[in-house]
Order: C-alpha cells, then sequence, then structure tokens
C-alpha cells in the first residue's frame, strides 16, 4: 500500500529536521522515519571530494527510503551532482525546509529529486569558487571555470532544470548567497510539487518505495504515436517579414537563387528584410531597397516560433514524421523536443536554448558523456517553425 506524502506529512519531516545537529565537515547520512511512515535520509555536512557515496546507497536501500533533505552549506560541486545523479538513478524524492540549511553546492544535489518540494528562501545560490591554496595560472582558470559550466549546465538538463538558473548564481559572489524566491523555483523548474495547490494529500504524485507489481496492460501500435493535438499544428504559416540571422554575423544578398550568383550587398545581423515569396529554399526578399535572394537558413522569420533571437539550440537527431521524433524525444534520458521545419521534417532537440558560448561547451560536455550522438550540432534553428512535441 502506497505511503502518503502530504502536507501534513511535510511538517511531521520539518519537525524532525528541526531538532537535527549542526552540519560537519564531510558528509554524513542519517536514516529516519515520520509517524506517518514516510523513510527519509538526512544528508549533513559539507560535500568533500573524498565523500564516499556508496554509504548513501545502502543506507537509502536497506531503509527502503522515499525522500532525502539536506543541511547542508556545500562543498564540492562534482560531489553534490554525483550524488544527485545517485538520487535520480535510486528514484528518490528531494524535499527542502528553510530553517535548514541547503546552499551552493547542496543546492545542486536537492535538483537529483525525481519529485521535488522545497519552501521558499530553502535553497541557496551562488558562483563557484576555486579553493585558494591551489596555484593555478589565468589560463588554467579560465579554462576550469568554463569546464565547470559545461559540466553544471550538462547536469541541470539532466535534471530537467532551467539551465539560466546558473545564470542568476553568477550574479552573486562565493561570499553571499542568493536564496530564492517560490516563483523562482517555480520558474527555473526548481521544484516539481506546490503543496498549497496540491491540497488534498497528493500521494498518487509519488512513487511507493514498495510498489506492487502488476503486470503491463497490452498496448496497440498506436500507443507509440504522439497524441493527436500534437498533429494540430503542423500547418507552416506564410512567411512575410524577418531579420538576418547567420553564425558569421552577416548574410550575402544574391542577385539569385544560386549560392553562387553575385552578392547585391552583405547584410548584418538583425537588419530587416522584407519576404516577397520562395524559390525552393531560398527567400526572394527586400532590403536596402533591393530586391535579391537568400537561403532560408539565413533568415529569422517573425513568423515563425523557433525561440529567441540571440539564442542556439543544440540539434540532436531529426526525422521525417512526428511519430518517430516525439517517440526519440520521450525515451530520452535527457529533455528533449522536437520542432516542425520548412522542409516538413522534425528536428529534435535539447530542450531549452542557450547562448553561443555555453551551447558550444554543453554540446562538447553532452557528446563525451554520451548523452546525445557525435554528429548533435549548434544551431540557430531559423528553419524551425514552431515546437511539436513534447511538453
Amino acid at each position: 500500500m502506497s505511503r502518503s506524502f502530504s502536507v501534513r506529512v511535510l511538517l511531521c519531516l520539518a519537525s524532525v529536521l528541526l531538532g537535527a545537529t549542526a552540519a560537519q565537515a564531510g558528509l554524513q547520512f542519517r536514516a529516519g522515519q515520520t509517524d506517518a511512515g514516510l523513510r527519509y535520509i538526512v544528508v549533513s555536512g559539507d560535500f568533500a571530494y573524498h565523500d564516499d557515496l556508496s554509504v548513501f546507497e545502502t543506507l537509502a536501500r536497506s531503509n527502503a527510503s522515499v525522500a532525502v533533505t539536506f543541511q547542508s552549506p556545500g562543498g564540492n560541486i562534482q560531489k553534490a551532482m554525483e550524488l544527485g545523479r545517485l538520487i535520480r538513478r535510486l528514484g528518490l524524492n528531494t524535499v527542502q525546509f528553510r530553517a535548514v540549511e541547503c546552499a551552493s553546492a547542496c543546492s545542486l544535489a536537492f535538483l537529483g529529486g525525481v519529485l521535488r518540494y522545497a519552501e521558499p528562501g530553502a535553497i541557496g545560490v551562488h558562483k563557484s569558487s576555486f579553493s585558494g591554496d591551489i596555484p593555478m595560472s589565468t589560463e588554467d582558470a579560465v579554462s576550469s571555470v568554463q569546464q565547470m559550466t559545461a559540466e553544471i549546465i550538462t547536469y541541470m538538463v539532466e535534471m530537467g532544470v532551467d539551465p539560466a538558473l546558473l545564470q542568476l548564481s553568477l550574479q552573486y559572489d562565493s561570499d553571499d548567497i542568493r536564496y530564492l524566491s517560490k516563483s523562482e523555483m517555480a520558474k527555473y523548474k526548481v521544484v516539481t510539487l506546490d503543496f498549497e495547490a496540491s491540497e488534498p494529500p497528493i500521494a498518487s504524485q509519488l512513487p511507493s518505495p514498495q510498489p506492487s507489481p502488476q503486470p503491463a496492460p497490452a498496448q496497440p501500435p498506436v500507443a507509440s504515436l504522439p497524441p493527436a493535438s500534437e498533429y494540430s499544428s503542423l500547418a507552416i504559416p506564410q512567411a512575410h517579414t524577418g531579420r538576418i540571422r547567420h553564425p558569421k554575423g552577416a548574410a550575402p544578398l544574391k542577385a539569385l537563387a544560386d549560392g553562387k550568383s553575385a552578392t547585391l550587398v552583405n547584410l548584418r545581423n538583425g537588419s530587416p528584410v522584407a519576404i516577397l515569396g520562395n524559390v525552393g529554399r531560398w527567400y526572394r526578399v527586400q532590403a536596402n531597397g533591393q530586391v535579391g535572394h537568400m537561403h532560408d537558413t539565413w533568415v529569422y522569420v517573425d513568423q515563425y516560433e523557433s525561440g529567441p533571437f540571440e539564442q542556439r539550440h543544440i540539434q540532436v537527431k531529426s526525422f521525417d514524421n512526428l511519430a518517430d521524433a516525439s517517440a526519440y524525444a520521450r525515451s530520452a534520458s535527457i529533455p528533449l523536443s522536437a520542432y516542425l521545419a520548412t522542409n516538413g521534417w522534425f528536428a529534435v532537440t535539447l530542450e531549452e536554448t542557450f547562448d553561443q558560448v555555453i551551447a558550444k561547451n554543453l554540446a562538447t560536455e553532452l557528446k563525451a558523456r554520451g548523452a546525445i550522438p557525435d554528429d548533435a550540432h549548434m544551431t540557430y534553428g531559423n528553419t524551425y517553425v514552431r515546437k511539436v512535441c513534447c511538453r
């Protein structure tokens, strides 16, 4: 029988945690159980490189825990992300209360929860720092910062959290803490549950620690297809206006619909164009008082919904039908989306968009981890019409 995970249970857990001892250097793990029968683990202390997380895994399994909570000021970022990934692999949920500290690296471990609840002000973030006793050249420091940024963004993407959270964190120095509000935690997808809007108890939303085995119902072949609603937005609107958006910062206005034809003028990114029609993959456009042709990959069309103008997509795969694109996106271990393209194909991308530097580092990191194919690439997505899967 599934255990209740209601507000009453959370309050009971909070009362236990408020009496916990202060955090210690090096992680400590303590199992407990509320009066309502919820089994949990308290993670306390500083995250350290030498921490043995096998102790946590053994305790979680032997205690049949369903939730994890923290009492930690932070510490080693890599170890925090390692614990977060372990929490996700074990199918555990995370809960955090304002009166018990979880800041800096601890916030990353919290993100590992399958389902996450935190009170406003319970999660603190800031930019990471390096230990002062480690000799490091300026060049090495810059490289380390870029690598760490890529690793954190990769982790956030894996956990279904908006990487824009990192941008907020970077606004606060390592000796300062920015505690997230309720709206910010919802905006950046730090939390997945809002108990104020979830009365009565929401036991059905959380996995049981010991679920009863049930035979999987037989599924007809059509069950693998996307919902019918996803097919309702496959019409491609007429392109009327747009702006130049090219990786080199400018694009040529050609005399003919041919890349080898004469260049009439070079238009910088952001320059407006009126789209008069198209010839295959080329738009016939008017700009700067001249009429010429531009390839459709050079123009950000105002009538399309390809994402923020300055941002890049990371395209993972493409398919000639929505069913296959949707199935691929839904089965991935990281959040993916599918976009209808102007050629009728479907581009599968990471769910979020990024600036150029972050996109490049993130693609490199995800390829190294085997999370995306080696031929995945960064793109503006000018030919993307709209998102059609999967949220």
